[in-house]
């Protein structure tokens, strides 16, 4: 291509020069989640990895793609990048964990109206940090600059994740039964859900900004809302190997009432006391800023509680005590009952 067409193509928006400086530039940063299995660098038409299909009787691939929604305007509003990508692989990794799957490999696409070198290094640092706490080989990813499309400093991100499962250890909830006990795993906080209502309480309803500092946080609104979706991967796999799961549930948008049901068997009913675990601040203070009703808090956000594990009743204790180990708060907060047909719903809240 011509200097000329190449200064033409730049008038229109689009850097072709600074997008190749970007790819150099965070190679490094890619290769340090490289595990076995990657056989190319970035910068190819596209990714290879092999897989190890030595450890697997029945290897299956579990896919999952996902973003962060409008948490993005957070980290805009913040003027800081290095965190949101570790809520984009986590959103995904999170919703094959509990299928009881490995992640193997990650990809990105980072769309922009104009590429910003700075800040998506820092948004590819995150993606990479996410990549090592859930040992994910992030492999390759699409930029896209889109002028027009986007408002100056404006960017969205998609992230989507391969990983590998046996056949017959797949976790789909099949097996839950009455009696079992639901363990909740702490979340660290909103996690990347539910982002539009918090926006319009804090910022529309009550005029708050990201550095007022909030004393029942205990930090400044913006270091609330950024902090990373925890990854629970290692932990899980940790559990897996000794202990059977019956049913995992991520807990995200539409929270505890619309996510239990999605693996629950006919003839299962969830309940779940509300009282087993502390709710971190930042649920009550949104709730009383907003006057959100408790039960539409329960079915937007995770309420302090990321990912439940649906167990045999005899293996409670102990799986809590193994989660623990790995570092996770966790306790039990309900089991299983039986559903009868007319009851409306398969979860009962208990306050």
């Amino acid at each position: 291509m011509s200097d000329t067409k190449q200064s033409k193509y730049s008038e229109a928006g689009v850097d072709i020069d600074k997008g190749n400086d970007f790819v150099h530039g965070i190679k490094d940063i890619v290769k340090s989640t490289h595990q076995r299995g990657v056989l190319n660098d970035i910068g190819g038409f596209s990714s290879l990895f092999a897989i190890d299909t030595d450890t697997y009787k029945q290897p299956v691939l579990v896919t999952s793609t996902d973003g962060v929604g409008t948490k993005l305007e957070i980290a805009k509003r913040c003027q800081k990048h290095d965190t949101i990508g570790i809520d984009l692989v986590a959103m995904c990794v999170n919703d094959i964990i509990v299928g009881g799957a490995k992640p193997l490999c990650f990809l990105d696409y980072f769309s922009v109206g104009k590429l910003e070198l700075d800040v998506a290094t820092e948004v590819v640092k995150g993606i990479a940090e996410g990549c090592l706490q859930s040992q994910c080989s992030l492999v390759g990813g699409e930029t896209a600059e889109m002028p027009g499309l986007y408002k100056t400093g404006d960017y969205d991100l998609a992230g989507f994740v391969v990983g590998i499962g046996d056949r017959n250890k797949i976790i789909d909830g099949s097996e839950i039964k009455v009696g079992d006990k639901i363990i909740g795993i702490k979340s660290s906080g909103l996690h990347s859900n539910g982002f539009s209502l918090v926006r319009k309480i804090c910022f529309q309803d009550n005029d708050f900004t990201v550095d007022d500092q909030i004393e029942e946080l205990g930090c400044t609104l913006g270091e609330e809302l950024l902090k990373p979706t925890k990854i629970y991967v290692q932990s899980t796999l940790a559990v897996l190997k000794i202990y059977k799961i019956n049913g995992m549930i991520h807990n995200t948008g539409g929270g505890f009432i619309d996510n239990i049901p999605r693996i629950l068997p006919k003839g299962c009913k969830a309940i779940i006391n509300c009282d087993r675990w502390q709710t971190p601040p930042i649920f009550s203070f949104l709730a009383e800023k907003g006057n959100v009703p408790e039960e539409e808090m329960y079915r937007t956000f995770n309420m302090g509680i990321g990912l439940m594990a649906i167990v045999d009743a005899g293996d409670a204790k102990d799986i809590c005590h193994h989660y623990k180990a790995h570092g996770e708060d966790v306790a039990i907060i309900g089991e299983i009952s039986a559903h009868k047909d007319s009851d409306e719903d398969q979860v009962q809240l208990i306050f």
